[in-house]
């Protein structure tokens, strides 16, 4: 699988499919690569998932983990294979509102699910603190253990036991020490610089958003819906609403990528 160096960080990529468009995909904050594997068989052209840095299988810089510095590692990914498209999932939305907001023409199209941050602090940054924490001083096995055996997620894998086994593939990360970094720079840091600069960002774009999501406040998916001028808000009532709905949202999605060819 091919990997990108920047001058402070090499990241891990795996590409599927072929032609055009092609598509850079940037998964949320804790996840890895594999966060939307499910999705890009599913869509036209030539997808590129990676590793954010501190994340998966890229490497972890002893610093730099801001969302200028996350929108870096989106940059390079999308300069390296043409990607003329980007998806982004929570932090990956981010990333890719960061950059945007400092190159308002960088892709042709835009799908922003579950974005979690404007310009304001993240409501939720002593939760995330004290999972960077946990996860410090820890071998990948140790971190992923830890995880897992979480009362909390364990109470969730009875209800639901598919997220097990998706865990174990979100959480596959090779140094919990550099994960644990990039908790800690992108809970104190948000992505979007002034929210006023998303008013100069003409990309037709999809944001996605969950009523009652306490991380992905769907507020946020408005305000920025209402901001961007070629943006299309697309809400769900709740996560189950979402899954009941999710063979449409693909569709959906896959349709208006393919635009972009």
């Amino acid at each position: 699988m091919p990997e990108i160096r920047t001058d402070d960080a090499t990241l891990f990529c795996e590409v599927e499919g072929e032609g055009e468009p092609v598509t850079v995909l940037a998964h949320g904050l804790t996840n890895n690569r594999n966060e939307l594997a499910a999705f890009t068989p599913l869509v036209p052209g030539t997808k590129v998932r990676f590793d954010f840095r501190g994340h998966g299988r890229s490497s972890s810089p002893p610093d730099r983990y801001r969302f200028a510095d996350l929108a870096r590692d989106v940059d390079a990914v999308a300069n390296t294979f043409g990607a003329r498209v980007a998806v982004g999932t929570s932090l990956g939305a981010g990333a890719v509102g960061n950059l945007v907001c400092r190159v308002p023409d960088r892709f042709e199209r835009m799908v922003w699910l579950l974005p979690a941050g404007l310009d304001r602090p993240f409501t939720l940054a002593d939760r995330y603190q004290r999972l960077a924490g946990d996860l410090e001083g820890k071998t990948p096995q140790e971190a992923l253990d830890a995880v897992l055996n979480d009362p909390q997620r364990v109470a969730r894998y009875l209800e639901t036991p598919w997220r097990l086994e998706l865990d174990r593939v979100l959480w596959e990360h090779g140094d919990p020490d550099g994960l644990a970094r990039a908790i800690r720079g992108a809970v104190t840091d948000f992505p979007i610089p002034d929210r006023e600069l998303l008013r100069e960002v003409r990309i037709p774009t999809l944001i996605v958003s969950i009523e009652g999501d306490e991380v992905h406040l769907a507020e946020v998916a408005r305000i920025l819906a209402d901001l961007m001028p070629n943006a299309e808000l697309i809400a769900f009532d709740d996560q189950e609403d979402l899954f009941r709905q999710i063979p449409a949202l693909v569709h959906r999605v896959s349709a208006f990528i393919g635009e972009a060819a």
